[in-house]
């Protein structure tokens, strides 16, 4: 799956979600957002709530921001816009160099997200791409 198509298809959901969300203020959907909630309430959300795995190894986990508005996707590579000192890169047999976010937590801690949240992920999203 390329990451467009990925995009696309999480935006979908994640606005389903939010939908069945929208009596709720925008500090309950950020905290029905935490790893935990998310795992139980929603485990279609994500193929790693099935096995109740953390993309990421970190307390307070939260999946708002499953994809990170700090990513990049270009011709011949994917990138980290704020240059995380703790992203890297893998280079595919294709010569794709991706960008590698598995040591990064920026997205998922709370406080970004509250700096960053709108009800509308590829208001926030759109620009990756």
């Amino acid at each position: 799956m390329s990451y467009q198509s990925w995009h696309q298809e999480h935006a979908q959901k994640h606005k389903k979600l939010l939908e069945k969300l929208r009596e709720f203020s925008d500090e309950e959907v950020i905290e029905y957002f935490r790893f935990e909630n998310m795992v139980i309430k929603e485990p279609d959300f994500c193929v790693l709530y099935k096995e109740n795995k953390k993309c990421h190894d970190m307390e307070n986990l939260n999946c708002y921001f499953c994809a990170c508005p700090n990513f990049r996707v270009e011709e011949k590579q994917s990138s980290c816009a704020i240059k995380s000192i703790d992203g890297g890169s893998i280079e595919a047999p294709d010569g794709f160099i991706h960008q590698d976010c598995s040591k990064c937590t920026v997205p998922h801690k709370e406080e970004y997200i509250k700096q960053h949240f709108s009800r509308d992920w590829l208001k926030v999203m759109d620009k990756n791409f």
